[in-house]
C-alpha cells in the first residue's frame, strides 16, 4: 500500500472507533457504509474512495464527539483537502470538499430533504450557513464537481446504520489506490 494510504488506514485504526457526531455508528463504520453504498450504486473508484474519505477531516481534527452540541462548526469538508489533494484528481478532492454545500443545496431544492436529515445533520446545517437561497444554489450546482457532492451527500445521509454489515477497510483502500496519482 502506498504510504499515505498507510497513514489514512492507521489514522482509521487509531480514531475510527470514535463515536460519529451524534450518531449511532463510528467514524469507520460511517465511512465503511457510504463507501459500501457508492459500490452498490455502481460508483467508479474515485466516488467509492470519496464517499470512504469524506468525513475523514473529522479524524484531525479534535472537537469532541458532537461539535454541533457547543455550537462548533468544525469544517471538516476542508481540513484533509491537502492530503487528499496530494493522493487524488480533483474530482475525488472536489466531491470531498464540497459534500457540505451539497447538504445546503439539497434542502434548497428537494422538498421534505432537510426533515430527513439527522438531528446532527440538522444542527450543522445551521452552524454551516444554513440552506443556500436560490442564487447560492444555482451558483453552487454550476461549480466543478457538485453534482458529485450531491450524490456523495446522499451516502452520507444514509451511512449511519448500526450492525450494517460492509466489506473491511481493506477492501476500499484497495479501490483507493487504483485512483491514486502518479508520483
Amino acid at each position: 500500500m502506498a504510504p499515505a494510504l498507510d497513514d489514512i488506514a492507521l489514522l482509521f485504526q487509531r480514531r475510527g472507533a470514535e463515536q460519529y457526531s451524534g450518531e449511532a455508528v463510528s467514524q469507520l463504520e460511517h465511512a465503511l457504509q457510504a463507501a459500501h453504498l457508492a459500490e452498490q450504486s455502481s460508483a467508479d473508484d474515485e466516488l467509492v474512495t470519496a464517499a470512504l474519505l469524506h468525513d475523514l477531516g473529522h479524524l484531525l481534527g479534535d472537537h469532541g464527539d458532537t461539535p454541533t452540541l457547543r455550537g462548533i462548526d468544525d469544517r471538516h469538508e476542508y481540513a484533509a483537502v491537502p492530503l487528499l489533494r496530494s493522493l487524488f484528481g480533483p474530482r475525488l478532492v472536489g466531491a470531498v470538499a464540497r459534500h457540505v454545500d451539497a447538504k445546503r443545496w439539497l434542502c434548497a431544492v428537494r422538498p421534505g430533504y432537510h426533515a430527513g436529515l439527522s438531528a446532527d445533520s440538522q444542527r450543522s446545517l445551521v452552524l454551516q450557513g444554513g440552506v443556500f437561497a436560490p442564487a447560492a444554489a444555482q451558483a453552487f450546482i454550476a461549480q466543478p464537481h457538485a453534482k458529485e457532492a450531491v450524490q456523495l451527500r446522499l451516502w452520507d445521509d444514509l451511512a449511519k446504520q448500526p450492525g450494517l454489515a460492509t466489506p473491511p477497510l481493506a477492501h476500499y483502500l484497495a479501490r483507493a489506490r487504483r485512483c491514486l496519482r502518479a508520483a
